[in-house]
């Protein structure tokens, strides 16, 4: 990676991914101020390593009007969160800031069990009458699923909490990360699931379910990512991400 040109860069990091945490202490570490915009409290035992903050994307006005203190924005949000990428991209643009997305590279239907579906509503229909089918879709995705045509719609979730299921053919299942294939294998055996949707994010962390679902023989369904802004450069390298903020 390139050493910076300029060491007191204020950047800032649209962020949601691991990788934005990544890249966010690699940026610190080269002598940059680094603050990240998130349209969730972050989750997991990992906090965020830098200041952060909570914005609203369709708040224009406010985005526009903060971010008018950085230098440059890096956009590494969560590869389903388009809300914050197109709006943060929306205000660079207007604001003439230097913008840059950064996109994990997706999984690629090497397996005849793997098919995609653009969006979760295309994907509910699909599911087989009578199916048990497990979901990693998020909580907002459940109304995509009306009306059921399977058994039971088993939902992922890993942040605890006591919201009832929305609906009656909905189980909420806890669980917290990492997963491994091992224990997804024997949670989906034990659950007697026959099918998986998921979206398709890329990368290792989000991959045991899936290589679960296919040893044993389940068919799954990847959701697909939303498209990046665009006009917007896109890298899927974090040495790219830390060399093109050493040429500002």
């Amino acid at each position: 990676m390139t050493a910076s040109n300029h060491p007191s860069l204020n950047l800032l990091l649209l962020a949601g991914t691991a990788e934005a945490r990544q890249l966010g202490v690699a940026l610190a570490e080269a002598g940059h101020r680094v603050t990240a915009w998130l349209t969730e409290p972050p989750r997991g035992s990992n906090p965020m390593p830098m200041a952060f903050e909570m914005r609203d994307p369709d708040d224009t006005t406010a985005l526009r009007r903060d971010m008018a203190g950085f230098d440059a924005v890096l956009d590494l949000s969560h590869g389903f969160d388009a809300g914050l990428s197109h709006a943060g991209f929306a205000a660079a643009k207007s604001l003439g800031k230097p913008f840059i997305s950064f996109s994990r590279p997706v999984w690629p239907l090497d397996n005849p069990l793997l098919q995609s579906a653009p969006d979760v509503t295309t994907a509910a229909r699909a599911v087989p009458p009578g199916a048990r089918v497990f979901v990693a879709t998020g909580w907002a995705s459940l109304p995509a699923f009306l009306p059921f045509k399977g058994a039971r719609l088993m939902l992922r979730q890993t942040t605890h909490h006591d919201r009832p299921a929305p609906y009656d053919f909905v189980d909420l299942i806890f669980g917290d990360p990492p997963f491994t294939v091992e224990s997804e294998t024997a949670l989906f055996r034990e659950l007697g699931v026959d099918l998986l949707i998921c979206r398709n994010l890329g990368g290792q962390a989000s991959r045991p379910k899936v290589d679960a679902a296919l040893s044993l023989g389940l068919p799954v369904i990847l959701i697909e990512k939303p498209r990046l802004p665009e006009g917007a450069q896109c890298l899927t390298d974090l040495g790219a991400m830390m060399d093109w903020a050493a040429q500002l």
